[in-house]
């Protein structure tokens, strides 16, 4: 399929959904290719119309639009295909940042392509990637989750179930629920990982300040304007513990509750293939 890539027509030969991110708070962050298809395209499917106006008015794009959200993106892949199928092009926008990460999207993508027509991605800003880039962590991995649980007891149980993963961990929170999830995040992961907080980016009030995990929710409770805001919360690997892998001691942990300490040490070892005798010395530690 061929991409006809000049700046008179940046569109697929033929009809395509163009993915398209938009910025998290700047205007200018905008890319030159996402103005040219925005241009272009016959019809912008937009999370909140209106609030994209906003953005689209600022650059001079009319286009015409429709609302495309969690709540009706089933019905709106089918007016979208119909469109598609009808010769138009279309453009997938959000609020703010790439589509389907963490946003609708992945749903409309998905009934596009088993359609049969090209999706095509034209990249920009992410607040995970953002977040990262000005974090200061190290970690040669991150696992992306986005939005925890609403719900406390959802949230700790996801949270042990992240916890043995030697990754940076990145998650997505809203300012009304940031201060019960970092009191999670305190209670279930080590208190030496180092926590970064990385709210309002690219706006008037961005802020990304980093700290061991267990000083967290003295900051945040020291001034309330630190609890405002879009949130990105990353979270550094666990501590290397010296001869057993943070997994070992997840799973080590997990079977003492229900197995004597020498079978849950013999299994622990034979699931996570850590020594046996390190993980019979840490069960008698952690009995102790």
């Amino acid at each position: 399929m061929a991409i006809l890539l000049n700046e008179e027509n940046p569109l697929h030969a033929s009809p395509a959904l163009y993915v398209v991110a938009t910025p998290l708070g700047n205007r200018l962050d905008i890319s030159l290719r996402a103005l040219a298809v925005l241009r272009v395209v016959g019809t912008i499917a937009a999370e909140d119309t209106r609030h994209s106006l906003r953005l689209l008015d600022a650059h001079g794009i009319s286009s015409k639009m429709l609302a495309l959200h969690e709540h009706n993106e089933q019905e709106g892949a089918t007016r979208i295909i119909a469109l598609l199928e009808a010769g138009q092009h279309v453009a997938l926008i959000t609020d703010a940042g790439t589509p389907a990460v963490s946003d609708p999207g992945a749903r409309l993508v998905a009934r596009v392509q088993e359609a049969g027509f090209p999706v095509v991605p034209v990249p920009g800003a992410c607040a995970a990637i953002a977040a990262l880039s000005a974090s200061g962590l190290a970690a040669a991995h991150f696992h992306f989750h986005g939005f925890l649980p609403p719900k406390p007891t959802a949230r700790r149980t996801t949270l042990e179930g992240l916890r043995g993963i030697d990754a940076a961990l990145v998650f997505y929170e809203a300012p009304h629920r940031v201060l019960e999830t970092v009191e999670d995040l305190a209670a279930v992961l080590e208190p030496e990982r180092e926590l970064v907080f990385a709210r309002e980016l690219t706006k008037l009030f961005e802020q990304i300040a980093r700290m061991p995990l267990g000083a967290a929710l003295e900051w945040l409770r020291a001034d309330p304007n630190r609890q405002r805001g879009e949130f990105v919360l990353l979270v550094g690997p666990a501590p290397q513990r010296e001869g057993l892998p943070p997994e070992a001691e997840r799973v080590l942990k997990l079977l003492l509750a229900e197995l004597p300490l020498k079978t849950a040490a013999k299994l622990a070892a034979e699931i996570t293939g850590a020594a046996k005798n390190a993980l019979y010395e840490l069960g008698l530690r952690l009995k102790a």
